[in-house]
């Protein structure tokens, strides 16, 4: 039995493996990646969460969000007197949601949306395949045009009316900058782009206040990309940028650019000119002009002088032509003062005791001083300006006839040393920081490398370089009584969301020199203008203080050319106004300070200083019995007109007109108005394009008496104003100066003088 049941029992050739049973190392493995699959989500969720979670939310918001941008109203900007020079003209910009135009049908949608197409390029004188490609796009917003005048925007309003869309067009408000005085301010206001941003001048340095903040609209859609009805809708308003009230008189400006537009071009003076008239008592710009100028409305026009030569030049050279065309000279450009500077070490010399005013003999001008240098075999000779040696000199006759040798020897008795610590004083090592845009620093020798001959000529005005600005800035300081004030161009700004007014201070920056020392500068500059170098700026009825300045071009640039310029103050006991002009590069017939632009300064404070109230002194003026009368503004009237209502108030008239009287308006006159004169004087006018008649050669009336004086001028169509009474013993045209047509030429008589030649 036993062997029989061993029989039964087969064994089996191979080995058994179950298959329900799972490997060891394949349960291994699939944990292990398991676990690594499980860890990379995780670390990619924090990533999603931690290092992109703000830009996916940001994302998704401006999926599920439409938002619509409220421009901010630029800020205006106004002169000194309420007159806007700058503002925002209400303007619109049309945007157009292209997946807001559509139909029932895509058939359906096709036409409408070729009919806005051909509805918005009409309107708006576009390209219809450009505009049709916008309002087909798949974009969100698309926009059609940008700055529609309120016109277009009109008939936009009425042609969606008409065939009832009322989805898909926006009309967002905005603004355009204008300018309502084209030219005038241009250097200083500067412009916008299209952007309204500021890129030049007040626009550009005040644009964070001009600006403000946008505003939006925000809705919300749903994933088909459609607004939600009724999903509530965010209205965050814009913040309005502030109005600016700068410190300019549109008058005074005015003033001053008429006269320097013709003293620069009849002079052909090449390189333009600037003047900036300033209140010393609180640092107030009143006027800054810089010519040639150009038009705020369109400012990548080239100007008259530009286009001269504007097609010839590269790309490259139109835009620095634009950038120098846009520019301040008053602020950007740095020149060589010439003797103007002679006021400053003046002043300087005064304060350290170095001299006083009138020391007889003080100075001997042989003609040149000469100065030993290592670099030359020979000494180097400076030579004056005159030809003729002034010989021995108070500091008050130095000043007078601008004296070079006196100054060369002022400056070497006050030393370096002493004249760089009034310089860096009076602000003239760094800019004035007057808000003004482009504004540069001054250019000097550095201290150590200062030797005899640069001591020499910086002690009347040569071999420095500083701005315009600095320069009226120092001059007011010394018309302020000593106080140095920091230019203050803008007076308040405005709030226009609150009407709250904030006013910018009037900044005391230091006391230079003493109040006695100040006076006794004014007074030095008042006989400048009485019996110096600067008679030419002398005004009938007004102290007048000024110095005259001639700089000869540097060694290495003879391109640029001379510089005359001319600083006036009114009135000189108490004043109220400083005024400097500067001419670049005029003719070598015609370049002195004294000569060039005296008369031109004359002109404009004839005119300024009535309109700023000043009083006349002149009691000879206001009360002669001579009758004088004060010459009336005709400009702008026909001159039928203007003819009539200066012969029905005394005077003579001549004119020069080419067209019919009756329909020409007077473009200009001479004299200018305000000015005060003895019935039959004459007065010259010049019609809507007629050029200003051939200047005439004024006689030599040294002598004569005051009859006699007056028909020599009125002979040559000339008038005269008279101070004093006896024979002519001084004139500020002097013989044989060419001067306009009807120009006022001012004498002075004393009794029992007999003038020698």
């Amino acid at each position: 039995m036993k062997d029989k049941k061993k029989s039964n029992i087969v064994k089996m050739k191979t080995s058994f493996e179950s298959k329900n049973l799972i490997h060891t190392k394949k349960l291994r493995i699939t944990l292990i990646v398991t676990v690594l699959i499980f860890i990379a989500l995780l670390i990619k969720i924090g990533f999603l969460q931690f290092v992109e979670g703000s830009s996916l939310k940001e994302r998704a918001y401006n999926q599920q969000a439409i938002n619509q941008i409220i421009s901010p109203k630029r800020g205006n900007i106004y002169d000194s007197t309420g007159k806007a020079l700058a503002i925002g003209a209400q303007v619109d910009t049309i945007t157009i949601n292209p997946s807001k135009i559509v139909k029932n049908s895509e058939e359906d949608t096709k036409d409408y949306k070729e009919k806005v197409a051909k509805g918005l390029s009409e309107i708006f004188e576009l390209d219809y395949n450009e505009t049709l490609q916008k309002v087909s796009s798949e974009a969100k917003v698309e926009t059609i045009i940008k700055k529609v005048e309120q016109d277009k925007v009109s008939k936009l309003k009425d042609w969606m009316k008409e065939n009832k869309i009322s989805v898909g067009i926006n009309i967002d408000a905005d603004t355009n900058r204008y300018y309502p005085y084209n030219t005038v301010a241009s250097s200083l206001l500067g412009f916008c782009g299209s952007d309204n941003q500021g890129l030049s001048g007040i626009e550009s340095k005040w644009n964070s206040v001009l600006t403000g903040t946008p505003g939006k609209i925000v809705s919300s859609k749903g994933g088909d990309q459609k607004e939600i009805p009724n999903a509530g809708e965010s209205y965050i308003s814009a913040e309005n940028g502030s109005d600016l009230t700068l410190t300019i008189d549109l008058n005074i400006q005015t003033i001053v650019e008429k006269y320097l537009k013709q003293v620069v071009d009849d002079n052909n003076c090449n390189r333009g000119g600037n003047v900036i008239v300033m209140n010393p008592k609180n640092g107030d710009i009143l006027a800054m002009a810089s010519y040639p100028d150009y038009d705020l409305n369109s400012p990548y026009t080239p100007n008259a002088t530009l286009a001269k030569t504007y097609d010839s030049l590269s790309s490259e050279e139109k835009s620095e032509a634009l950038y120098k065309m846009w520019s301040n000279k008053s602020v950007a450009d740095t020149y060589e003062p010439g003797s103007v500077f002679k006021v400053i070490t003046s002043a300087i010399a005064l304060e350290e005791n170095i001299t006083s005013t009138d020391v007889a003999g003080d100075f001997i001008c042989k003609g040149y001083e000469e100065f030993a240098d290592a670099s030359q075999s020979q000494p180097i000779r400076i030579n004056c300006w005159s030809k003729t040696p002034h010989g021995e000199l108070s500091l008050r006759g130095a000043l007078a006839k601008s004296c070079n040798p006196s100054f060369m020897q002022l400056g070497k008795r006050i030393g370096i040393q002493t004249l760089y610590k009034y310089y860096e004083a009076f602000g003239l090592f760094k800019s004035t920081n007057s808000g003004l845009y482009g504004e540069q620093g001054s250019i000097f020798t550095q201290l150590n490398k200062v030797g005899p001959v640069e001591l020499a000529t910086m002690s009347f005005g040569q071999r420095l370089n500083v701005t315009p600005l600095q320069m009226i800035t120092a001059i007011s300081c010394i018309a302020n009584d000593g106080k140095l004030l920091q230019p203050r161009i803008v007076k308040e700004i405005k709030n226009t969301d609150t009407g709250s007014v904030t006013e910018v201070p009037v900044t005391e920056v230091r006391q230079v020199i003493s109040k006695s020392n100040a006076q006794k500068i004014r007074s030095m500059m008042e006989t400048v203008v009485t019996d110096g170098s600067g008679r030419h700026g002398a005004v009938a009825g007004y102290s007048i203080g000024g110095k005259t300045g001639t700089s000869e071009p540097p060694y290495n640039k003879p391109e640029e050319g001379y510089v005359a310029s001319y600083v006036a103050i009114s009135p000189v006991e108490d004043t109220q106004l400083v005024l400097l002009l500067t001419l670049y590069d005029p003719p070598k017939t015609n370049f002195q300070g004294g000569s060039l632009a005296g008369p031109v300064v004359n002109q404009m404070l004839t005119e300024i200083l009535p309109y700023l109230g000043i009083p006349s002194s002149n009691t000879e003026t206001d009360n002669s019995s001579d009758n004088l009368i004060i010459v009336p503004d005709v400009r702008n009237k026909t001159v039928t007109e203007a003819e009539k209502v200066l012969k029905n108030a005394g005077f003579t008239v001549k004119t020069y007109v080419n067209g019919d009287p009756n329909n020409l308006l007077v473009s200009d006159q001479t004299p200018k108005p305000g000015a005060y004169l003895s019935k039959n004087s004459i007065i010259i006018l010049y019609g809507q394009g007629s050029e200003v008649s051939t200047s005439v050669t004024v006689p030599d009336l040294k002598g004569l008496s005051a009859s006699a004086a007056t028909s020599a001028l009125r002979d040559k169509n000339l008038n005269i104003s008279i101070e004093g009474s006896g024979n002519v013993i001084s004139q500020d045209y002097i013989k044989d100066e060419q001067v306009q047509e009807g120009t006022i030429v001012k004498v002075t008589l004393k009794q029992n003088l007999v003038y020698t030649q």
